[in-house]
């Protein structure tokens, strides 16, 4: 059984997000969906309110793929979290040439942490190219219209977010 590791923080989980999760499903048998800890980023949502956002998404891939798909909260190295939840290939998406600089220094860090676990680069279809989620948090705080870029559920998760604030 081969399995793969998505990681990312998923402040909010968007439709860039789901794309790469339903495409690396055809190449790994288990994908584990890495929710990062990362209190430096500042996130919108809890790290429990964005594995729940997940953790939904999740449910339904299975359901229309097959792939079984776990979420794992980590503040670890990614190669640790690798290591801790078994898998051997590493998922990333990119949207455009900057994301490529950053994933490429990423990978040669971690090669030098363990050449055993691959890297694998899903490029964003171009659709998404645009949504990433610091963009979408932006509009939805300003009080634009980004049902075209997260799912319901994630859609109503911001309104509610925003409308406290």
């Amino acid at each position: 059984m081969r399995t793969g590791l998505y990681p990312g923080t998923f402040d909010p989980m968007t439709h860039g997000h789901v794309d790469i999760i339903r495409r690396a499903c055809t190449l790994v048998d288990r994908l584990v969906i890495g929710v990062a800890i990362n209190r430096d980023k500042g996130p919108l949502f809890t790290l429990e309110e964005r594995v729940e956002m997940v953790e939904e998404e999740g449910k339904r891939l299975t359901e229309a793929n097959g792939t079984e798909i776990v979420v794992h909260p980590f503040e670890n190295l990614l190669i640790d979290c690798a290591h801790d939840v078994g898998a051997e290939v590493i998922v990333r998406g990119l949207r455009a040439v900057s994301d490529f600089e950053y994933e490429f220094q990423m990978v040669g860090m971690n090669r030098a942490l363990d050449d055993s676990v691959e890297t694998v680069f899903l490029m964003a279809d171009a659709k998404n190219q645009a949504i990433a989620s610091r963009l979408v948090k932006e509009i939805a705080r300003l009080g634009g219209d980004v049902s075209g870029f997260v799912t319901p559920p994630v859609l109503a998760a911001l309104k509610r977010k925003f409308a406290r604030a």
